[in-house]
C-alpha cells in the first residue's frame, strides 16, 4: 500500500468544496456547513439530486465491473476520486482480480485526510493515492508511473469530473489551452493501446432550466460547473472505440451489471456515461 501527497491542513472550510458537497449528496459525513449549506439549496432547486448523485455512483460501480472482468484490465487510474464511499473502486475491481493496481487522484485535502480508507486493498494489488490536480497531467502521470505500467493497458476514470473544469482553463504550461478536452486528450495520449476512458458528465439535454439552478447556486459559492450536450460529450472520446451502447444516461449503461436491483426510473438522469477503448 502507497500514498502520496501532504498538506491535510490546506483544509478550506470557508468555500464549498465539489468532493464534499458530493460526499453531502451520498448521505456521508465528511463535509462542512458550507458544502451541506451548498448541497441544500442546490437539493431544494432539484429534489432528485441525491438520487442523481447515487445513480452516478452506481453507473461507475458497473463500468467497473465491467473492466476488470469482461475487459481484463488490471490497471487503474482515478482522477477525482472523492471522500471514501464503500464500496470504493479498488473494492470493485480488486473482488474480480485480486491483483488489480489502483491509483486515486484528488486534491481536496480533506481526502487525503481519508485516504487510509483507499488504501486498505488486497494483499496480492496495490492501491496508492495522489494529491494532485486533474490540471496537472504531467505530475499525475509521472508520480502514477512509480505504481502502473504505462506500456500496459490503464483504466483512466473521470466520473463526474469534467463539469467542474471549463474549456478554457490555463494549464502548468504557459500558453497552452487545458480546458477539458486537452486534458483528457494529454492523459489518454500517454496511455497504451488497449486502455480506457471511463466518464461520467452533467447534461442539460434533460431539464435545462433545473441544471441552470444548480449552476447559478454553485457559481454563487464560487464553484465551476459546466454541463454539457450529448453532442459536446462525445468530443471526449474522439478517437477512442465506444463499448457498447455508447453515451448513454447513467442509468442506462448495463444495469445487468447492477449488484441488486436498480429502482425504476420515471424521471431522466441528467448525467451521460460511456466506456471507450484506446485502439
Amino acid at each position: 500500500m502507497t500514498g502520496y501527497g501532504s498538506g491535510a491542513d490546506r483544509i478550506d472550510t470557508t468555500r464549498p468544496h465539489p468532493a464534499r458537497v458530493y460526499d453531502w449528496f451520498l448521505g456521508g459525513k465528511d463535509n462542512y456547513p458550507v458544502d451541506e449549506e451548498l448541497g441544500r439549496q442546490i437539493a431544494g432547486l432539484s429534489p432528485d439530486t441525491k438520487r442523481i448523485a447515487r445513480h452516478n455512483r452506481w453507473f461507475m460501480h458497473r463500468a467497473m465491473r465491467r473492466l476488470a472482468g469482461e475487459e481484463g484490465i488490471r490497471q487503474f487510474l482515478d482522477i477525482g476520486s472523492g471522500i471514501p464511499t464503500e464500496p470504493n473502486l479498488h473494492q470493485i475491481v480488486q473482488s474480480t482480480a485480486p491483483d488489480a493496481r489502483v491509483v486515486y487522484v484528488d486534491n481536496d485535502p480533506i481526502v487525503l485526510a481519508h485516504a487510509g480508507a483507499l488504501l486498505s486493498g488486497t494483499a496480492e494489488g496495490v492501491t496508492a493515492y495522489l494529491d494532485a490536480d486533474v490540471r496537472q497531467p504531467e505530475r499525475i502521470l509521472g508520480l502514477a508511473a512509480d505504481v502502473l505500467d504505462l506500456d500496459r493497458p490503464v483504466a483512466l476514470s473521470l466520473i463526474a469530473l469534467l463539469h467542474f473544469v471549463d474549456d478554457g482553463d490555463d494549464g502548468e504550461e504557459k500558453g497552452r489551452s487545458e480546458g477539458a478536452y486537452a486534458l483528457v486528450a494529454r492523459l489518454m495520449e500517454r496511455l497504451a493501446p488497449g486502455s480506457c476512458l471511463v466518464l461520467s458528465q452533467l447534461t442539460g439535454d434533460f431539464d435545462p432550466e433545473s441544471v441552470a439552478k444548480g449552476v447559478a447556486s454553485y457559481a454563487a459559492g464560487g464553484v465551476t460547473l459546466v454541463p454539457r450536450s450529448h453532442r459536446a460529450i462525445s468530443r471526449f472520446f474522439d478517437g477512442l472505440e465506444m463499448v457498447e451502447p455508447g453515451l448513454v444516461p447513467v442509468v442506462d449503461w448495463h444495469p445487468e451489471l447492477s449488484v441488486g436491483e436498480l429502482p425504476v426510473e420515471t424521471q431522466p438522469v441528467p448525467i451521460y456515461g460511456a466506456v471507450a477503448r484506446k485502439p
